[in-house]
Formats: C-alpha cells, structure tokens, sequence
C-alpha cells in the first residue's frame, strides 16, 4: 500500500505511467476508437479524465509502446506506426476576450510551424493550421492526428459578455480548415463540457462521430464498479480502516458519494474519479469535486436566468435533444446542467425514448443545492450552514415555528434576479431547497409558475406535509384555510396514514407582491 501512487490531477499518461501510478486501463477502449473510425466528439463533466484520455491518444499515436506495457492495447496493437500529432488545449487559460483567444492560437501555431519548419506566409489563424496540417503530412509521409481538448472553453469564458459572439466566430474560422484537411487527417478527437451546435462552431464537420451517448464508450471516462474494485481494493480497506467501517459499509459510502453517473442507458455507472481519489488520498468522504471550483457556465447561466427547480430535481423528463445540444441563444438550461455533471442519466423509457434524468450522487446534490441557495437567500454566506443546522433541529423537535422563522428570514425580500411575476416559483423553489438541505426525505409536486407545490418533508418518526399559497390580494385566513382543506381533499396524508408517524399539516403563505413568506397555520 505504501508503494501505490494516485495521480490526483496528473493529466499527462506519459507522466502518470513513469511515475508509477495507479492506472486504470482504457486502452482497450481507445484501440477500439483508432480502429473503427476517424473524427469524434466526446462531451463529459469537468474532472472526468478528458485530458488524460487525449494524452493516451497522443502517446499511442507517437508510437510510445513501452509506456503501455503491461496494458490491453499492448496484445492488441502490433504495427505502433508513428503519426505526427497537433494537440491544441484550451484549457490551460481563461478567454474574457478576443485578445486572449488570439494569443492562444499563435502561440500554438508558432510551436508546430517551428516543429515542422512551416513558413508563414498569412497571418490569419485559419490559413495558418491548414499549411501546419498540410506541411505535417508531406515532410513525414503520415496522415496528421489532431487533438482538440476543451474546444468550448473560450466560448463558455466569454459566456454573455460582448465577445462571447467573437470568440464563436473565431473559433468557427480557426477549425474549419479540419473540413478541408481531410485527406490528410488520420484521426481527430474533440472533447468538451458542452456540445454547442457543430453547425455554429465546427461549420461542415457536421459528420464528426458523437460518442458522448454511445453505449460502448459510456466508460471511457471515469471508473466503473468493477473497476473500483480490481484496481483500488487496498485504497478501500484502508478508507474502511480510517472511518471504522467494514468494506461494504465504506463501498456503499463511496456509491452515494461518488457514484451514479450514467452516460447513456442500461448501462453500469461510473464514479468520479477526481473524486475518487482525493477521497483514498484523505481517507475521509469529503466534497471534492466543488472544491476545485464551481463551473463558471452554470454559475453565468444562472445569473441570466430565471430559478427554474422544476428543470433541475425531482427525476427530470427529457427528450434526447432537450439536454443533448447547448444553443447559447437559448434559454433552456437543461443542457448545460446535465454537461456540467449536475444531472446524469437515471432511466430510459425506450418505446417513448424518454429519459430520466437525477443528481448522479450526494456530494453533487448538495453541492448544487447550496449554489443556488447561496444566490437565492438572503442568509448570509457564513451563516448558511448554520440555518440548515438550525432548520434540521427544529424539524427533529417538531418546533415548526422556529423552523419556518429560519426559512422566513431566509427569504425576506425577492431577490432582484427574480422577476415580480416568478416569485411564486420563486418561493417554491427555496423552500424545497432549504427543507433538502436538511438531508431529510423530501418529495416535491412542482407545477408551473402558476400552478401549486405541495412539499413533504419526512425523518425517521415524523412527517410534515406542506401545502405553498401565494396570497394574491387575499386575507391570511382566508388562503391559510383553503390550503390546508386542500391537504385533505386531495389526500397528500393518506399515503402516510400507515406510518405511525406524528403527522403535520402546514398551510404557507407567500405574498404576491414578493414580500416573503406572510405566515404559516399548522394542523396537527
């Protein structure tokens, strides 16, 4: 155990295979991607292993065998031709603006026109790349390989600023020769957080192979159970050893944590494995992957965008393409939360071809939650966790009044994100997001904008079934009673009559003027 080294952050194969460390094997799936076709796209969430995956294809294309001794692709492969290799990364910088993109593109095209002595003869990035392509392929003999990691990131950094249009459109221009290389190209291989529109960025490449649903590639990126278990099965003794579990207590720990993401259907689920690791390097189950920041597409997204918790929780329906393409002119969320790893796969209707989707696993759901708790109340940053520890306990004591007091100041006052005329999602939204903060059972009904929520709150020895009105001009009373008369009517407790559970019906009340909540009345 003291010999394994975990490659926490390396991303380059050749680094993490000299150095030793763990490694689980995917080449068989890459020798499946150079042999059975050409130009790929593969969309997957930050921290997922993309640039590793890149180096691996860089290193097998270099003819780097002995770095994969010991490995699937080594009894698979047996020519290791060399090829020239472009790698372009735009994940090693940030891109406010046109000026930085442009600084980016030179400096990688300056590198490979040097490497393969290429004369510049136009000083536009377009014509630049395709004589490095063409160059490339005529003084080696060998088609050119091209890599291409984070392409979405100079887009996604201008995100509704004035040169995110700029960015898209040198971009655009920047990858187009690829069309017209073709004959030269061996292989292209393009990854990103998002899938933008192919016919916005990458113009005629509209034949690029998306595997980013392909059920034979779901496990590219990421480590599945089995391979959790034949590749880390010290790290797991030693975290059960350290938190005084027994193994199937801690792998348990480790699928609510870390687990469940699914990248297409029927298929086994993958953990994180930035995740993982820092959870075997610290021994304890910590929430990793948002220590290394929050991404800043879903935090601008959010910002422009109306709280919409009906699109985020509660097992989510969606089409293929309502959560499969990002269009940055539309106001559909969707997409970007299920590409930043917010959201996965959770079930398939195959006749209806209706997915589910979920939060893939704990760390990820209160994560997300305390993000838009975080813009949405008014609680201070530093006393947030301590209002939902507030809430829990006055939940456990049945002590409502303290309770709805801490979501009351929580929400005094509409934020001026919101809108006047989406405060009652507004209000529905919150109050859910607090309740699950608490990490109790909580099952929400949500309607639309202009429809009801009934929120039901469960623990161990009670249930609090919640029914949200807004006022609209009417007295306190008067809405207060006719919420509660609707928990009966529509029989929201019957379902729990057989529990033995204390038992609360709550009645709140929210202005429609975006005044807050007005008060709550209580049936026991």
């Amino acid at each position: 155990m003291n010999n394994r080294f975990l490659p926490i952050g390396i991303q380059d194969f050749e680094d993490l295979r000299n150095r030793g460390s763990i490694y689980v094997d995917k080449t068989h799936l890459v020798y499946k991607l150079v042999t059975e076709g050409k130009p790929y796209f593969l969309s997957r969430p930050r921290r997922f292993g993309k640039s590793l995956l890149l180096s691996t294809l860089e290193a097998y294309f270099l003819g780097k065998k002995d770095l994969f001794k010991g490995l699937a692709i080594e009894n698979l492969e047996k020519d290791w031709v060399q090829y020239p290799v472009i790698k372009i990364s735009f994940g090693a910088d940030n891109y406010p603006d046109l000026n930085c993109l442009i600084s980016l593109e030179n400096s990688v095209l300056s590198e490979y026109e040097k490497k393969y002595d290429i004369a510049v003869s136009d000083s536009r990035a377009a014509p630049r790349l395709k004589n490095i392509i063409k160059g490339a392929y005529e003084k080696t003999g060998k088609q050119v390989v091209i890599l291409i990691d984070e392409y979405d990131k100079p887009i996604l950094d201008a995100l509704y600023s004035e040169y995110e249009e700029q960015n898209r459109q040198e971009l655009r221009s920047f990858y187009s020769p690829l069309k017209d290389c073709d004959q030269y190209i061996r292989f292209l291989f393009i990854t990103g957080i998002t899938k933008v529109s192919h016919v916005n960025i990458f113009s005629g490449l509209n034949q690029l192979n998306d595997i980013s649903l392909d059920k034979k590639y779901s496990s590219i990126c990421g480590v599945s159970e089995s391979e959790l278990e034949k590749y880390f099965m010290p790290e797991i003794e030693a975290l059960a050893e350290e938190q005084e579990m027994n193994l199937e207590e801690t792998k348990t720990k480790l699928a609510q944590m870390y687990d469940g993401y699914h990248f297409t259907h029927n298929v086994e689920g993958v953990y994180n494995p930035f995740c993982l690791l820092k959870c075997f390097s610290a021994k304890d189950f910590g929430s990793y992957w948002f220590e290394s920041g929050t991404p800043s597409l879903l935090v601008k997204n959010l910002q422009n965008q109306p709280l919409e918790l009906t699109t985020i929780i509660n097992g989510r329906k969606a089409k293929e393409d309502q959560f499969k393409n990002y269009d940055p002119d539309s106001k559909n969320m969707l997409p970007v939360i299920y590409q930043s790893g917010y959201l996965t796969i959770k079930g398939f209707d195959k006749p209806k071809r209706i997915y589910t989707l979920d939060f893939p696993n704990r760390e990820i759901e209160d994560g997300f939650i305390n993000i838009l708790l975080k813009k949405f109340v008014t609680v201070p940053y530093d006393d947030l966790g301590l209002a939902i520890g507030n809430l829990c306990d006055a939940l456990e004591l049945h002590d409502l009044n303290r309770a709805l007091n801490i979501i009351k100041s929580a929400i005094a006052d509409l934020p001026t994100v919101v809108k006047k005329d989406m405060c009652e999602n507004y209000y529905e939204s919150v109050t859910h997001l607090m309740f699950r903060m608490t990490g109790w059972r909580v099952v929400s009904e949500l309607q639309n904008v202009c429809g009801r929520s009934d929120v039901v709150v469960a623990s161990k020895d009670s249930v609090f079934i919640f029914e949200l009105k807004m006022d609209k001009g009417r007295s306190f009373e008067e809405v207060a009673e006719e919420a509660l008369a609707q928990i009966d009517e529509n029989g929201y407790s019957q379902r729990f009559a057989v529990s033995g559970k204390a038992m609360y019906k709550v009645a709140l009340v929210f202005s429609s003027e975006g005044k807050g909540l007005l008060g709550w009345k209580v049936k026991a």
